[in-house]
């Protein structure tokens, strides 16, 4: 077991766990850290914790010390340097004619490294445009092309539920979204309608897919026939969150709803008769 606290570099980036290194820690402190990028700033989400060995990777990088008030100065500073360079880097793009949209820029905390992040279609030839930017800023640059998904975490927005996105603001990794997930949920395969401000579905569609996975597993398929208090029926709609069954029966010509727990306990009770 490894001793672990987990810290996050963005609002809703990734947790990463860090050795504490023997400091008192609290959530929301911000510490300087070690990473492969270079020193780092960052933000304790976390309190200490006991984590196996699979869950971490080694070697274990470690908390350097908590941050100071200049240590914040230094942050700030950076945003501020980072908005010049988009702008810089945007003029370069555009003398050069590349096909690609930049996103964002970020400094590493210690300057060591200024990184670019991008979409494109395709592969990019941005060698020229590296050199350029090296020439500029004199320190090392990292050009990073990122995906559309990404490209909506980083700069936000407001999504069709009228709410900040999930992706910005809490979401810390992604997850796999099916069309299965959409239908399984009985909505419509509008793509304009199931698709996020990225253009592919919408995150939130696994937010009850494994309640929905064990509502199919629980409720009659579609066109099942079952035994209820009034008769037998056939199943002709099913409200998956609330268990609830529309039940047609025919010799009475009239549909009838019953939650799932009276046809099981009806069943039950049939079956109790006849033994």
């Amino acid at each position: 077991m490894y001793e672990v606290v987990g810290v996050r570099f963005n609002k809703a980036g990734k947790i990463y766990y860090f050795d504490p290194n023997q400091l008192s820690l609290n959530i929301d402190e911000y510490v300087i850290v070690e990473t492969v990028r270079g020193v780092e700033y960052g933000k304790v989400v976390t309190e200490v914790k006991k984590v196996d060995k699979n869950d971490v990777v080694l070697p274990l990088k470690k908390i350097v010390r908590i941050a100071e008030q200049k240590d914040r100065l230094s942050v700030q500073e950076n945003k501020e340097e980072a908005a010049h360079a988009y702008q810089v880097c945007a003029e370069k793009i555009s003398e050069h004619d590349l096909d690609m949209k930049l996103v964002d820029v970020e400094y590493t905390f210690d300057r060591n490294k200024v990184i670019f992040y991008f979409t494109a279609d395709g592969r990019v030839d941005f060698r020229n445009l590296v050199k350029d930017l090296a020439s500029v800023f004199r320190t090392r640059i990292e050009l990073r092309q990122i995906g559309v998904r990404d490209e909506a975490k980083m700069l936000g927005g407001i999504g069709p539920c009228g709410r900040m996105l999930c992706c910005s603001t809490f979401l810390g990794d992604f997850e796999p979204v099916s069309i299965k997930m959409a239908k399984d949920q009985n909505l419509s395969l509008n793509p304009a309608k199931i698709s996020g401000l990225c253009g592919r579905l919408m995150c939130c569609l696994k937010y009850e897919n494994d309640e929905y996975e064990q509502a199919k597993e629980e409720m009659p398929d579609l066109g099942a026939f079952v035994q209820t208090p009034e008769g037998k029926g056939k199943v002709v709609g099913l409200n998956m969150l609330e268990r609830v069954l529309q039940i047609e029966m025919k010799e009475q010509d009239r549909t009838l709803e019953y939650t799932l727990e009276e046809i099981m306990n009806h069943d039950i009770a049939s079956i109790q008769a006849t033994e």
